[in-house]
């Protein structure tokens, strides 16, 4: 079926979403590739010196002919020969130049070095990770697709693929951002390369974040002092971060008593946004793109985030406290009367962060 995104016109696969023998297109991934795009604008204009971008899992080639509409320089790669063809086919209906190689990614990115390169697996991203940081220069883009691993809900296939131990939590979707950006960033370091996140989202069914590379080993050793570990008690909801590799988990919850603390780790712990950045993207978004307000808005709450390592969700906390939940506007505002600060989140409509513990909301919105 013929498909017109982001100002360009591809040839794509009639089929539902998820794998199979035909070449995959999701149209359920357009978000993610207009911010791709706008990313990359945002980008050009933080480092001029990046031009050319490594779409290291073409499939039909529509990420790599957008990024080559808007002036990158582009590489694509897949091993189906399939995938190869269509994505060829793709970027001569657009009169755009793009070099599409038949190659296994990790040999591509292992004996090749871009400016920037995008991994896009279906599941895991970590069986490529060796590869992306030991190919790119400036930034790499990481999807993950696996995130009942990444949050916990699938535990053993977590600890398998990440090295780290998440919990499924009610921040599920951010134990999985940490849990994933932790396990790249030790990846990174393993070959005296320190990845920042700079924007980090998770939409639906999939993670995804974007890493500024620095090729110092002492940058290195500073983005591991970012990880560390969450305490989270599953009666009271209490959390604590602690910084560290190694785990020294408390005997009991410091709110409530319980001996149901959980930890999880290593996590990342710092911030998984740089605001300014993603106000340029936000910036970035165009009109032809077809999820502008959607990408739009998703920039708008995460440039407004706080950046503590975990969230909560309102309903839950009221339902924890048996009191009714009023308006999140009303809620937070409590919260902000009360001297703390707060944000709400991409996570869903009634989440948000705060430096505030389980007592101290409590107090604030309850007593």
């Amino acid at each position: 079926m013929d498909v017109h995104e982001g100002g360009v016109d591809l040839t794509v696969p009639e089929q539902e979403e998820g794998a199979g023998d035909a070449v995959f297109f999701n149209p359920e991934q357009e978000l993610n590739r207009d911010l791709t795009v706008a990313v990359l604008r945002a980008y050009r204009d933080r480092e001029p010196r990046a031009t050319d971008y490594c779409d290291a899992m073409a499939a039909s080639g529509a990420r790599g002919v957008r990024a080559a509409a808007d002036g990158w320089a582009v590489t694509a790669c897949d091993t189906d020969p399939d995938a190869v063809e269509l994505a060829r086919a793709n970027f001569r209906r657009n009169d755009l130049e793009g070099e599409v190689v038949e190659r296994d990614a990790n040999a591509l990115l292992h004996e090749s070095y871009f400016d920037v390169v995008d991994i896009d697996p279906f599941g895991s991203p970590m069986p490529f990770a060796d590869a992306a940081f030991s190919g790119a220069r400036d930034l790499v883009c990481i999807t993950a697709t696996d995130t009942a691993p990444l949050c916990g809900a699938h535990f053993a296939s977590g600890v398998r693929s990440y090295s780290a131990v998440p919990r499924n939590t009610d921040y599920h979707s951010e134990m999985g951002l940490r849990i994933l950006v932790s396990a790249l960033v030790r990846t990174a370091a393993r070959i005296d390369v320190a990845a920042r996140p700079i924007l980090t989202h998770a939409t639906r069914h999939y993670a995804r974040t974007y890493l500024e590379l620095t090729h110092r080993a002492s940058d290195a050793d500073a983005a591991i002092e970012s990880l560390g570990h969450l305490h989270h008690c599953e009666d009271c909801l209490y959390r604590a971060a602690a910084s560290g590799l190694l785990a020294d988990p408390p005997d009991a919850c410091p709110n409530c008593g319980s001996d149901r603390v959980v930890t999880a780790g290593p996590v990342y712990l710092d911030a998984l946004q740089n605001s300014a950045f993603v106000e340029r993207v936000g910036d970035e978004v165009t009109d032809d793109m077809g999820t502008a307000d959607r990408a739009r808005d998703l920039c708008g709450t995460l440039a407004a985030e706080l950046d503590t390592p975990t969230h909560y969700d309102q309903h839950r906390l009221c339902k924890e406290w048996s009191r009714p939940a009023e308006s999140m506007d009303e809620f937070c505002e409590q919260l902000r009367a009360a001297g703390h600060a707060v944000s709400r989140t991409h996570h869903g409509g009634t989440t948000f962060k705060t430096d505030a513990d389980v007592a101290e909301m409590r107090a604030a919105v309850v007593d």
